[in-house]
């Protein structure tokens, strides 16, 4: 009897079909432990000793494992194809080494590129030892990432108290998008002018062109820079008599780009599908795990994590008869494509992500899979074939026109597709266009010496622009041309950087957040060396030599570990810990203070812009004599007065403070409120300006807050009346009654903005003036429209089944993806559980939904704990009834006794239960 072990649950059951009687396939669920998130995870003063925690799956899944194999003679690691797939086998093996269940068992490592059934016999047929150079790469990145985070962050906690955390690779992927927020911010548009005009031939057909040469003098971008040369180089070219003065045309080809690898996808899906990279590389594992077609589990796509663009020979041969097939032997070049990968730091050397079987075309799997995956599939489908088609053969065409005396010269440009090629079938994306593109106008034929008639001359102003925000996309593919990180990492940046709210994604564009700023500043104020871009990429090659066999992963921790740790201490002769280097470096960094004046320098420029009128951007708009700058409080970062306490002004650290630049001293008087009486004050607060009803009565407990509003955001100070501030302060307010419910619908302001409740459902509000205003017609109306949209059951309303999961291995229940009122969530049976954090409803895996589902059953038993502790508490209720005579006197005590120990002796209990 054989064990082979794989990562996921889908995966054994498909390969355990292939490998037939006398092998059983468990999975590990991937990783079966890791660095605990805690102090001495790492000790770089021993050897770097890593003390690895067997998570609560994991441990399951070893036992599984280890009493699978007491019949068994052979243990396979069949683990994904890279490096975090062999450190997960050698992380098996080791904890079964442990449990002493494989001293005498044969130990192999398989590895397939593909779950088919040719593959995976393959690979079982050709095993090896556990590569343990790739198994230290992975350690020695591991351990990397918890050295930097574990030092750095504790000091950032303490120096900045908003600030989450700092990472070795997600620190610089934030650092991109600070310095690309601070290229915008100091970007200043240049204006400048283009000559267009349109000339007709003898047929009446139309040529566009563009002036390139004045006056016999090629034109540079910023020669005509103002409407006044502009309109004076028209006056010169408007009554000339215009003619071809030389045609040139010239064959070219384009050529198919490679099949894709992991970044490609990555950058590829969010360019044409709009999915987040997180989402494209759960869709993509699901490809790779494989659907049920005719009865048989079978991948539909390699793996998905590769820096290859190769295809394997036959994979090629398949997709060269599909393109005759469905393209004519035309569209099938003379040999195949080989193709390298420009990468100077790629991976492992895997084949590009491409379909298992090329005969399987997006049409004939449809009906297996869902929106989402067919989508992924099909654009991974095209690109892999476009990749062995025919180079599209194109024509590219530049007309020169000008008068006889050439006083203007312009230029004509076209582009004809003569052959498609591959472009019958794909055109790669781009990110963002440049205004170089290549033309595709198709020109009439013309011949030198053709006159032409001139129809309009007309000049265009034009600004230029600022360099674009990033998006997902294009910060992975600079991440990709820096060597920063891998590629199969890069979803897991992003979605960190969103989650801990450093950058947000604002029209698909990352922005970064007060917090990434802060962050950031702190980083390259003080550790700018070990962020610079060339020093992680650095780093990352030193990761590839490791798993080349030809660097030691222990000296290339040691090297690092010895630089960065000394960072604090320039003459310390030992390896320090870790408590101890966070430590040094929290002193020698000195007090808050300092550390605040280093960044308020850096981030100068950003959160204290120059004025239009002059003034210094530093001076305190309150008290004029006190000098604004970034300060640190219990809550977190903000803008105050250096005259503090004398000016106690603030506003939040957002740059402008997002109510103009007008600033409140003290409270000032708007009037008396029409209802109460009461006067209505406009006042000043930490976290911006709102308005307050009256003031604070009585002292001590019995004190009253008066009633307060912040201003909604895009509301300036300017715009603040008595009547805006009543508005506001009678919020949340009843619109009235629905006709057909006949229940109150209410308009207010929330913590997501404005909105509309009724009967217990939200509908959002465009903004919060719609709030202040809107009637009852207009709200049904909104709600109505809303109520269509939103699909989730109220009470007794029929479920609304999103997607089905798969089954529950335990009982063969279906695990389906619920559309619910407050959004989607999982059911099994009775149980709810909400969608794993960070993925989306088409992203959740079978694995994942496992898991949610088997915490929420835990955690719904845990609460029924109390019975235990009144088990707990029966013998000492039976002890006091066993004297009787003491308790006589007292009866009213004695009766209580019983149920005051009752009571202490569910204590212990509660705490149990917490702490499990």
């Amino acid at each position: 009897m054989k064990v082979v072990v794989v990562e996921s649950p889908a995966k054994a059951k498909t390969i355990e079909k292939y490998l037939g009687p006398g092998h059983t396939v468990l999975a590990s669920f991937g990783h079966v432990r890791d660095l605990p998130a805690k102090d001495g995870s790492v000790e770089p003063d021993k050897d770097f000793e890593m003390h690895y925690e067997m998570s609560g799956r994991g441990s399951k899944s070893v036992s599984d494992i280890a009493g699978a194999l007491k019949g068994a003679d052979t243990l396979i690691l069949a683990t994904d194809p890279d490096r975090e797939g062999e450190a997960i086998s050698w992380h098996v093996l080791e904890a079964l080494t442990k449990r002493k269940v494989v001293k005498d068992k044969t130990v192999k490592r398989v590895v397939f590129n593909e779950i088919t059934k040719s593959a995976v016999l393959d690979a079982m047929a050709h095993p090896r030892d556990i590569d343990m150079d790739l198994v230290n790469a992975q350690q020695a990145r591991r351990a990397l990432d918890y050295l930097v985070g574990f030092t750095l962050s504790p000091v950032l906690w303490r120096k900045l108290p908003s600030a989450k955390s700092a990472g070795r690779v997600q620190s610089v992927a934030l650092r991109l998008i600070c310095e690309r927020e601070t290229e915008i911010e100091a970007f200043r548009p240049r204006e400048y002018w283009t000559i267009g005009a349109e000339f007709l031939n003898k047929d009446g057909q139309k040529v566009q062109a563009r002036l390139f040469e004045l006056g016999g003098s090629k034109l540079d971008k910023f020669d005509i820079n103002t409407e006044a040369a502009a309109k004076a180089a028209v006056a010169k070219l408007q009554d000339l008599r215009y003619g071809v003065v030389d045609v040139q045309i010239k064959p070219a080809k384009r050529h198919p780009a490679p099949p894709f690898t992991t970044s490609t996808l990555q950058q590829e899906a969010a360019r044409k599908l709009g999915f987040s990279a997180q989402m494209t590389m759960q869709i993509a594992q699901r490809l790779y795990e494989g659907v049920t077609i005719g009865g048989e589990t079978t991948g539909l796509i390699s793996y998905m994590r590769t820096d290859g663009v190769s295809m394997a020979d036959e994979a090629i041969r398949s997709a060269r008869a599909v393109i005759g097939e469905d393209f004519g032997r035309d569209a099938v070049p003379e040999s195949w494509r080989v193709y390298k990968t420009k990468q100077k730091n790629a991976q492992e050397a895997h084949e590009a992500i491409r379909p298992t079987d090329f005969r399987r075309r997006p049409k004939a799997v449809a009906r297996y899979l869902d929106d989402v995956q067919l989508k992924l599939y099909e654009l991974i489908w095209v690109r892999a074939l476009a990749s062995q088609m025919e180079s599209a053969e194109l024509e590219r065409t530049t007309i020169d026109i000008s008068d006889s005396a050439r006083t203007g010269m312009f230029r004509a440009t076209g582009t004809v597709v003569l052959s498609p090629g591959f472009l019958k079938l794909y055109e790669e994306g781009i990110d963002d266009k440049t205004g170089d593109e290549e033309a595709d106008n198709r020109l009439p034929k013309l011949v030198t010496g053709d006159p032409l008639d001139r129809d309009s001359i007309t000049p265009e102003q034009h600004f230029t622009e600022p360099p674009p925000r990033f998006s997902e996309a294009s910060l992975v593919r600079k991440l990709e041309e820096l060597g920063i990180g891998r590629p199969s990492t890069y979803a897991a940046i992003l979605e960190v950087l969103k989650a801990r709210n450093y950058v947000k994604l604002e029209n698909k564009r990352f922005q970064p957040e007060d917090a990434g700023w802060l962050a950031y500043s702190f980083l390259v104020c003080f550790f700018e060396q070990y962020f610079a871009y060339d020093f992680t990429a650095g780093l990352e090659e030193k990761l590839d030599e490791i798993a080349e066999h030809k660097l030691d992963w222990k000296q290339v921790l040691a090297d690092f570990w010895q630089d960065f740790s000394l960072h604090a201490d320039d003459h310390s002769p030992t390896m320090l810990s870790v408590k101890d280097a966070v430590t040094r470096i929290d002193e020698k960094m000195g007090r808050r203070g300092e550390v605040l004046d280093a960044i308020n320098a850096l981030l100068d420029q950003h959160f204290f812009p120059a004025r239009e009128d002059g003034k210094d951007p530093r001076l305190c708009p309150a008290c004029s004599k006190g000098q604004l700058a970034i300060k640190a409080g219990r809550t977190g970062a903000f803008i105050g007065c250096s005259d503090y306490p004398e000016c106690s002004y603030t506003r939040p650290l957002s740059a402008g403070g997002g109510h103009g630049d007008i600033a409140i001293s003290g409270p000032q008087e708007l009037g008396a409120d029409p209802a109460t009486g009461q006067m209505i004050t406009l006042r000043q607060g930490p976290f911006g300006p709102y308005v307050q009803l009256g003031e604070a009565e009585g002292e001590g407990k019995a004190k009253t807050k008066p009633k307060r509003a912040s201003l909604p955001r895009g509301v300036t100070l300017d715009d603040v009346t008595l009547e805006l501030a009543v508005k506001l302060l009678a919020l949340p307010r009843v619109v009235g009654a629905h006709p057909s419910t006949g229940k109150e619908i209410v308009a207010g302001l929330g913590r997501f903005g404005p909105y509309l409740l009724h009967d217990g459902a939200y509908t959002k509000l465009k903004d919060a003036m719609e709030a202040l205003e809107i009637g009852i017609n207009h709200a049904v109306e909104l709600i109505a429209a809303a109520d269509a949209r939103r699909k989730g059951p109220r009470k007794g309303a029929q479920l609304t089944i999103l997607r089905e999961v798969g089954k529950h291995p335990d009982d063969g229940e279906a695990i389906n993806v619920i559309d619910g009122r407050y959004g989607p969530y999982l059911k099994h049976g009775a149980t709810n559980a909400p969608l794993p954090k960070g993925v989306e409803t088409d992203g959740v895996t079978l694995e994942q939904a496992i898991e949610a589902i088997a915490a929420r059953a835990k955690g719904g038993k845990k609460k029924k704990a109390a019975p235990k502790a009144k088990k707990a508490a029966a013998p000492k209720a039976e002890k006091a009834e066993a004297k009787p005579k003491k308790a006589a006197p007292k009866k009213k005590a004695a009766a209580k006794k019983p149920a005051a120990k009752k009571a202490a002796a569910k204590k212990p209990a509660a705490k149990k239960t917490a702490a499990a």
